[in-house]
């Protein structure tokens, strides 16, 4: 069997992050000047970690970072962190991040997937779903002016999402960043000035 060589992986392992996902993150941050410090952010579906330890990193000391996987995750340290084992569709979950974060989100994000079943059609529905039930949380956690980044599987699916959320943001865009695996049909949505509501 050929195992290709994950030079993304690799990297995350010899600078001590749990994942190679944290530099597709990293990218979009650094090209859309998506994160600054100082700022609150909600990490939904975050398990194994590596985007909260990235985020940990650009929002300094002065900013927080909740978040949530229905998944275990090691501890990450801080004042200014913190996880929840739950359901992003919890009903009880938006007022205690609020309380947390001390306010609304400047940015709310998901590197969450599915449950892949290896038809590309059931896969691309559930991908779907998990976006839209990311986006009810942040319609209850995110400042206006905001900014949304969610995971999507490539599709009809996609496109019916993407027309859903458009008219909440003052500019939604579709962006692929270069650690994303070449065989992948995953892309990234990334939602700025969130209009609320």
């Amino acid at each position: 069997m050929y195992i290709r060589k994950d030079t993304w992986r690799l990297r995350a392992k010899k600078e001590g992050y749990r994942s190679r996902a944290v530099y597709k993150l990293a990218q979009i941050a650094e090209k859309e000047k998506a994160i600054r410090p100082g700022n609150r952010v909600i990490d939904a579906g975050a398990a194994p970690g590596g985007w909260s330890q990235l985020l940990l990193e650009l929002v300094g000391e002065k900013g927080k970072v909740a978040a949530i996987d229905l998944l275990p995750m090691d501890p990450l340290s801080g004042n200014n962190f913190r996880f929840w084992r739950k359901d992003l569709a919890d009903p009880a979950l938006s007022g205690e991040l609020l309380e947390f974060l001390g306010g609304r989100a400047d940015i709310v994000l998901s590197d969450a997937a599915p449950n892949t079943t290896g038809s590309a059609f059931t896969d691309q529905v559930r991908s779907a779903d998990l976006v839209r039930t990311v986006f009810s949380l942040a319609r209850e956690t995110l400042k206006s002016g905001g900014t949304f980044i969610a995971k999507i599987f490539t599709g009809a699916e996609s496109d019916t999402v993407f027309a859903e959320l458009k008219p909440f943001f003052r500019e939604l865009r579709r962006v692929r960043p270069e650690a994303t695996r070449k065989e992948s049909f995953e892309l990234y949505l990334l939602g700025k000035g969130f209009k609320g509501g």
